[in-house]
């Protein structure tokens, strides 16, 4: 299973957030920022970070991926909102 941060993006465009201001904001390395542009697995730690700098839920900032034989489809966690 594999891990899109698209909605953090999106989240960022809508509120005037730049990569920078989100390094700075929630304290996270540059590193982590490529890490996220590339929808690679990024630490719990580091979520938590970027969930309170943007004062929004897990749910909000990613989604989980499925990878089945054929092609990739999008499965929403099941949190309810």
């Amino acid at each position: 299973m594999a891990v899109s941060y698209d909605k953090l993006f999106h989240m960022m465009i809508d509120r005037k957030i730049t990569n920078a201001q989100l390094k700075s904001r929630a304290k996270i390395s540059a590193n982590i920022i490529t890490r996220l542009k590339n929808d690679e697995y990024i630490s719990m730690e580091s979520i938590e970070k970027i969930c309170v700098a943007m004062n929004c839920g897990v749910d909000s900032i990613l989604d989980f991926i499925a990878a089945n034989e054929n092609q990739e489809t999008e499965v929403r966690d099941s949190v309810k909102k």
